[in-house]
Order: C-alpha cells, then structure tokens, then sequence
C-alpha cells in the first residue's frame, strides 16, 4: 500500500509495472507474435523485451517503442492531460490559482 497526499493506492509501482508487462503479453498473444517478433518490430533487443515481460522492468523509451507497435501509443500519450474530476477534493476546487511574479507593495 502507497499513500501519497491525497490518495491511498493499494499497488505498489512494481506491482503496476508487472501487470502491465503481463497485458502487454497478452497483446503479443493475441496477434500471435513471439517475443523475437515484437522485440524485433520494437527495436529492442530480445533480452530487453524478455526481461521487461518477465519484471516490468524496462526503459522508458523502450515501453514507448513497444507502445507504438502494439498501437497503444496513442492510449499513453493521453495520460495526465485531463484531469479526473471525481478525484478533486473541495480544497483543490475552491483554492484561488496561484498567481507568477511579485506581489506589488
């Protein structure tokens, strides 16, 4: 379990990183590639792909990589530019933006 400011999350950043290695498998799976095929079409080298499938374990830029030969690049690109509104509290509603510079004397 993880507690950060303002939320609680049950699954540590390894345990995400592992189940998204397992459903990038599962992609490869399903279009019947081994892991030689996507490392290949990923620019990866194999034992680069075998170990993120096996950990999760992988460089940024290389998830990227198999992200866009899986089709799903696009899915990564939208994380973060909205914000979740069921997850604002009143305190981040109702708190006056924060304004750049000097305040005039």
């Amino acid at each position: 379990m993880v507690i950060t400011d303002k939320t609680l999350s049950l699954k540590t950043a390894s345990e995400v990183a592992l189940e998204l290695a397992t459903r990038i498998r599962a992609r490869r799976l399903s279009r019947n590639w081994t892991q030689a095929e996507l490392a290949a079409r990923a620019g990866l080298k194999l034992p680069t792909y075998v170990l993120f499938e096996r950990t999760g374990r992988i460089a940024l830029i290389r998830l990227l990589k198999v992200l866009d030969v899986l089709g799903l690049l696009d899915d990564f690109d939208q994380l973060g530019r909205k914000e979740d509104l069921a997850a604002l509290t009143l305190d981040d509603i109702t708190r006056p933006e924060r304004k750049h510079g000097r305040q005039k004397l």
